[in-house]
């Protein structure tokens, strides 16, 4: 479970088209680890411990499938592949209504 749980709001808007973006652990973690270096603050945290990390990983997982949401995983991808893979879901979505 992360810190802060996700808004109230993003489980009742009417068919939203929300998209899962996750990562690899370590990549995360890598991530993290520099936020805190940068921010000059202490390097070893529950917000870096490779534990809590995939307790949170497990969770938006659990959370995007029980909700039905595709999920992009962007731990290898640029933001122009991973903006292209989103606007192609809104894409077959938007299709899908237009022939439904």
């Amino acid at each position: 479970m992360p810190e802060a749980p996700p808004p109230v709001n993003l489980f009742t808007v009417q068919h939203p088209l929300v998209v899962g973006l996750t990562t690899s652990c370590d990549r995360l973690i890598q991530i993290r680890r520099n936020r805190l270096l940068a921010l000059n603050q202490a390097p070893e945290t529950d917000y870096v411990d490779l534990e809590a990390v995939n307790a949170e990983l497990a969770f938006a997982r659990r959370m995007f499938a029980d909700n039905g949401w595709p999920v992009i995983d962007v731990t290898r991808r640029s933001i122009e592949e991973t903006a292209f893979a989103i606007m192609k879901l809104c894409e077959q979505r938007h299709d899908a209504t237009v022939t439904a």
